[in-house]
């Protein structure tokens, strides 16, 4: 498969793995509403703040959306959108490394770009994702009109989408607008009510649905040549008795077959997505105006009706979005008012001066953008946290008054590779390929005295049997167990077939 070079590549490609874990610190004053939501609002650089998540999000997100500087030779207030291009990949490899490894099973990653930048991230993002993982580029078409000040103006801008064929076959089709209902008609005052009709064939050849349909009207038909009908004579019959099946006023057209709109549950979607069905520039910085006012309005946002059609396909109420270029807080208010959990990562001013004030509108019930056609009427909350020191020292070593929920985590994550979501006050974490962990930190047994609660003994690990026994009462695996000190004989600890891992030194970072 072919790939990118750039002078900075061998670098840039191990860059993910050279971030530090951080702590995740709250700010309690810039949090709004409830605040056991779920989401979430984080203020510092995304690549940071990713590293950071990833021990206790991996492999939990439905939907990634990002819109990343687009490289065009601008320069925007809120923005560095001014980048040299091997500086624009090496931003952009490590982020999309880290967002790669949150995707849920069934998730999908959306990255919005223009034309300056989008055919080489195609290139990265198949390196990175699988190019077997790429669903589409969906086009938006982001103008009402022509740019009057230059010759063959972009009109549309890029939206590359990657995921896994169950995420592609999970994806939802796309509500009715009132435009298609509008379609739907009811000629024959059929009692299910308005409906339109589809061609009743399909291409290719088919033994079993190749029969003649005699209409009411006295003309017979066979298929079209090259196709077939769109079903097998017995299933046929049963539509045209229960009505389903339209041949004309007169009863001598062609078959075709009823589709109602009280049973209608959408429509698919395609990689075309008019400015008239998903918004344009110009709403989204009208939506802004409305928000912050034109002095203070955020350089380049996305209309919320763009991002509602992202999420109609790819989410479902209660799913997880990240969005890791937050820039005005789009995404998150579009997810808030859609019932989604969220969170957003921004690392300018503006996560504080925008994204912040505006989530805490839509809290308060704010009625521009999606509101309306998705019954918005205020509630929910979110958290704001910026970025705190790292988990581990410059050596790779736990820091010192680490509290144990984070250590459980980044314990957890090395060992297993998944989240650590649990948050029962004991020091078993869990089982993973047969073998159990433990953590033995922090008073986690209430006995914070050098020979009590964080030291293995025959007590303590007996308690941790236990924990197991609770879990699972058949385990006979290898148990790993953190802690302070030992104070069982090797002997005793290959008998157990227990291996000791003594906090801090032998917790490394997962690199």
């Amino acid at each position: 498969m072919p790939i990118l070079s750039w002078l900075t590549r061998d670098e840039d490609i191990r860059a993910a793995g050279r971030v530090p874990y951080r702590l995740l610190e709250e700010v309690a004053d810039l949090s709004a509403g409830d605040p056991a939501s779920g989401n979430m609002l984080i203020q510092g650089d995304n690549l940071d703040a990713l590293k950071a998540l990833l021990p206790f999000y991996a492999g939990q997100v439905k939907c990634i959306y990002i819109d990343p500087p687009y490289n065009t030779g601008s320069a925007f207030e809120h923005y560095d959108d001014n980048l040299e291009h091997s500086q624009w990949l090496a931003l952009m490899w490590p982020r999309l490394e880290l967002l790669r490894d949150f995707l849920a099973e069934d998730g999908s990653v959306w990255v919005n770009m223009d034309d300056d930048e989008a055919h080489y991230l195609k290139v990265l993002m198949d390196e990175v994702f699988g190019r077997g993982k790429f669903i589409v580029n969906a086009l938006w078409q982001k103008r009402t009109s022509p740019d009057g000040r230059i010759h063959m103006g972009d009109a549309h801008d890029h939206i590359f989408v990657y995921g896994s064929q169950l995420a592609r076959n999970r994806f939802s089709d796309l509500p009715l607008s009132e435009e298609q209902k509008k379609a739907y008609k009811n000629p024959d005052n059929d009692p299910r009510g308005p409906w339109v009709s589809t061609d009743f064939t399909a291409q290719g050849y088919r033994p079993n649905q190749m029969y003649t349909i005699n209409t009411p009207g006295g003309v017979s038909y066979s298929p079209p040549e090259g196709r077939c009908w769109g079903n097998i004579e017995a299933n046929f019959m049963r539509l045209n008795e229960e009505g389903r099946m339209w041949f004309g006023v007169d009863g001598t057209a062609r078959p075709r077959v009823k589709n109602y709109l009280s049973e209608a549950e959408g429509v698919k979607s395609w990689s075309w997505w008019t400015n008239k069905e998903v918004g344009h520039n110009q709403e989204a910085k009208k939506e802004i105006h409305a928000l912050f006012g034109a002095v203070n309005a955020f350089d380049t946002p996305k209309p919320e009706r763009l991002i509602q059609r992202i999420l109609n396909i790819a989410t479902n109420p209660g799913d997880l979005v990240l969005d890791s270029f937050l820039g005005s807080g789009t995404t998150a208010a579009v997810a808030h008012k859609m019932g989604r959990r969220y969170i957003g990562i921004e690392m300018g001013e503006h996560a504080e001066t925008h994204c912040a004030p505006r989530l805490k509108k839509v809290i308060e019930g704010e009625q521009g953008g999606i509101s309306e056609s998705a019954g918005w009427k205020g509630g929910g909350g979110f958290r704001f946290y910026r970025l705190g020191p790292p988990v581990f020292d410059e050596d790779g070593h736990i820091r010192a008054n680490i509290r144990f929920p984070v250590l459980a985590a980044h314990i957890w994550f090395s060992e297993a590779g998944t989240p650590w979501r649990k948050t029962r006050a004991t020091p078993f974490l869990g089982i993973r390929d047969g073998r159990a962990f433990a953590l033995l930190y922090n008073g986690i047994l209430g006995d914070k005295r050098p020979d009590g609660g964080n030291v293995l003994t025959r007590a303590t690990l007996a308690l941790i049997r236990s924990a197991i026994v609770k879990i699972d009462p058949d385990f006979a695996g290898p148990v790993t167990i953190y802690g302070e000190q030992s104070r069982l004989t090797a002997p005793t600890l290959e008998r157990e077939a227990v291996t000791f891992k003594q906090t801090p030194y032998d917790i490394k970072a997962r690199r």
